[in-house]
């Protein structure tokens, strides 16, 4: 490790940027694990909106169903 940076006392991945006074975080293995995590939440999340939007979908389907039903109903 250059000079530039400095660890941080108690933190053994972490080490402080002397030109910006920054902290980082050298844990790739942690870092590589979140991305991974957030992928799948991400993931999760597209398809519980696909889901929804089916849902939604087919629910106007059979409202669509029930008012042609109701207009049979009442011509005969």
């Amino acid at each position: 490790m250059d000079n530039r940076y400095l660890r941080v006392e108690g933190h053994n991945n972490l080490v402080r940027d002397t030109s910006t006074n920054g902290i980082i975080n050298t844990d790739k293995n942690g870092y590589r694990s979140y991305v991974e995590l957030r992928k799948a939440k991400n993931k999760n999340l597209n398809r519980i909106d696909k889901i929804e939007s089916d849902l939604n979908s087919l629910k106007n389907d059979i409202n669509d169903i029930k008012i042609l039903l109701l207009n049979l109903s009442k011509s005969n």
